[in-house]
């Protein structure tokens, strides 16, 4: 079975055709085709292809399936006997991307 390690948003993710990966938000809309060059190793069988850092004419392409945000997650301070807390939270914006084919 071939597989790819890619690297988006400063994350490496390893990717197979047909899968299914959330990533850092990508500038496209849903049905998109969006396409990852950063290709940093490729596997077939027993055949293994590193780059230095990248392939190079590697790419990845994928269909964007839905822009949506994380679970909130909060940020609580306290200092003790000083009558200070504060509350922060965010919700980071994702991308869920199907992998269609990998390309050398």
């Amino acid at each position: 079975m071939a597989y790819a390690i890619i690297r988006t948003g400063s994350k490496q993710y390893r990717v197979s055709p047909g899968d299914t990966i959330v990533v850092e938000k990508l500038p496209a809309e849903s049905g998109a085709k969006v396409t990852f060059n950063e290709v940093v190793l490729h596997v077939e069988g027993t055949e293994i292809k590193t780059g230095t850092p990248f392939l190079n004419g590697a790419k990845v392409t994928g269909e964007v399936l839905e822009q949506f945000k994380d679970k909130k997650v909060i940020a609580y301070k306290f200092k003790r006997r000083k009558g200070y807390h504060r509350t922060v939270g965010h919700r980071r914006r994702l991308t869920r991307v199907r992998i269609e084919s990998i390309e050398l």
